[in-house]
């Protein structure tokens, strides 16, 4: 004879948020059994659990990378508003992707989902920090105090994306020791004898100071720097640069707007 299957569903606060889309109410074999972690024992015997470790994680492409800090900021806000679990379809939405391209971004992390469920919010979104190496203190150090470097000293948005703007560099002699957004501005000298652990380096000086820049930050050992100046870095194996031009996404913007132009002649000559 089969044991009672008790009617107290062992998942809380995930189980209950999601009770409604599955309409667990029966039993907590039902409820358990879909979110994959297997059925109730019983007196006939235990059956062995399904496996709910993550799939092994394949070589993640550049474009999924680029899109995974998307996926972070809207699960983020989904945590600020409550919600714990979030179909593939209204995650992709929200970013602004496909729902068959969100799952193949999300399958690089070994997260599939629950199937006619979704996506446990707050796991999903520890997974894709890990990932992106957001669960370790990250510094900033913005080289180059013209106009830009000015308004990214005083962007708010690294501090709420878990990145410290710890030090603004310039080697002028009448900006080096001024204060800019309530930081003291330091000489490249001073910063090249910091700890370069956890360090993204920010150049946005002008071109023609740019390559010394990197130059100096890679020998005191920073191995990520983000190039707003309008040129091409040299740099070691083992060191990654992200160039930011801003006048060449405007140019790409510029050729879109003129073929959308171009083609609305077409249909209304």
């Amino acid at each position: 004879m089969r044991g009672a299957v008790s009617t107290f569903c062992p998942l809380t606060r995930l189980c209950a948020g999601v009770h409604k889309r599955l309409q667990c109410r029966g039993s907590s074999t039902r409820c358990v059994e879909s979110f994959g972690i297997g059925p109730a024992p019983h007196a006939e015997g235990v059956r062995a659990p399904v496996s709910t470790a993550p799939a092994p994680r394949r070589e993640i492409p550049d474009a999924t990378v680029a899109r995974l800090p998307v996926y972070l900021r809207v699960l983020r806000t989904l945590l600020a508003d409550g919600v714990d679990v979030v179909s593939s379809e209204e995650l992709a939405e929200a970013a602004g992707v496909r729902s068959a391209g969100l799952r193949r971004d999300l399958s690089y992390l070994g997260s599939y989902g629950v199937r006619g469920v979704g996506y446990d919010v707050a796991r999903l979104a520890d997974e894709i920090a890990r990932e992106l190496g957001l669960t370790q203190d990250r510094f900033v150090a913005i080289v180059g105090m013209g106009n830009l470097g000015h308004a990214l000293a005083a962007y708010s948005g690294f501090a709420t994306r878990g990145f410290e703007v710890r030090w603004l560099v310039d080697n002028d002699p009448a900006i080096v020791g001024t204060q800019i957004a309530e930081r003291c501005v330091v000489a490249l000298e001073e910063l090249t004898r910091q700890d370069p652990d956890g360090l993204i380096v920010v150049i946005a000086t002008p071109p023609a100071q740019a390559q010394d820049v990197a130059d100096a930050v890679v020998a005191m050992g920073v191995r990520s720097i983000l190039n707003f100046a309008p040129c091409v870095l040299t740099v070691p194996d083992g060191v990654e640069v992200r160039k930011v031009d801003l006048a060449t996404e405007l140019q790409i913007l510029a050729f879109h707007e003129q073929r959308g132009r171009d083609d609305l002649r077409e249909v209304n000559p």
